[in-house]
């Protein structure tokens, strides 16, 4: 089993619709547990360095501005295979296609819009890592070390 703590984050369309709680549990549900949370405006600094690997496409800008659009929930979650866990409850990128219980599946499509002003850039609600390379570097980014908690034992009961 290959336990890994990884990076959420509930962008500014699933915060202004108050979905944290809905998105965070269903994390919890799959026995992921929380280490780490904030909610927090971000520098367009720190936006710009969480898409830095989308730096020079013309979609680049539109996804800055969305991070720059309202707060955000940073979360740091661990558990066993947690990237591809979580990444399986949050669905596909494009909300069209994202299965019916998934995140995106289920509350994306009632936001779904593509904007002139973004570009094309999807709402659709959480970002998610993809790697155990870029969930270092995300939370490195959004988290300080002091921001962690360990879990309670009783929390891992059952799942190691």
């Amino acid at each position: 089993m290959t336990w890994e703590r990884t990076f959420v984050l509930v962008k500014p369309d699933g915060v202004k619709r108050g979905l944290i709680g809905q998105i965070l549990h269903r994390y919890e549900r799959a026995g992921l547990v929380l280490v780490g949370a904030k909610l927090i405006s971000t520098s367009r600094e720190r936006a710009e360095k969480h898409y830095e690997e989308h730096k020079g496409k013309s979609f680049f800008e539109p996804l800055v501005d969305l991070l720059l659009s309202g707060p955000s929930m940073a979360l740091a979650l661990e558990g066993a295979h947690a990237i591809e866990v979580i990444r399986k409850i949050n669905g596909d990128t494009e909300p069209r296609t994202a299965q019916p219980g998934t995140i995106r599946g289920d509350f994306a499509h009632m936001g779904y819009t593509r904007s002139p002003e973004l570009k094309g850039v999807i709402n659709n609600l959480v970002h998610a890592s993809d790697s155990p390379e870029s969930a270092l570097r995300e939370l490195t980014l959004w988290f300080d070390e002091a921001d962690f908690v360990e879990p309670y034992p009783t929390c891992l009961e059952g799942m190691i």
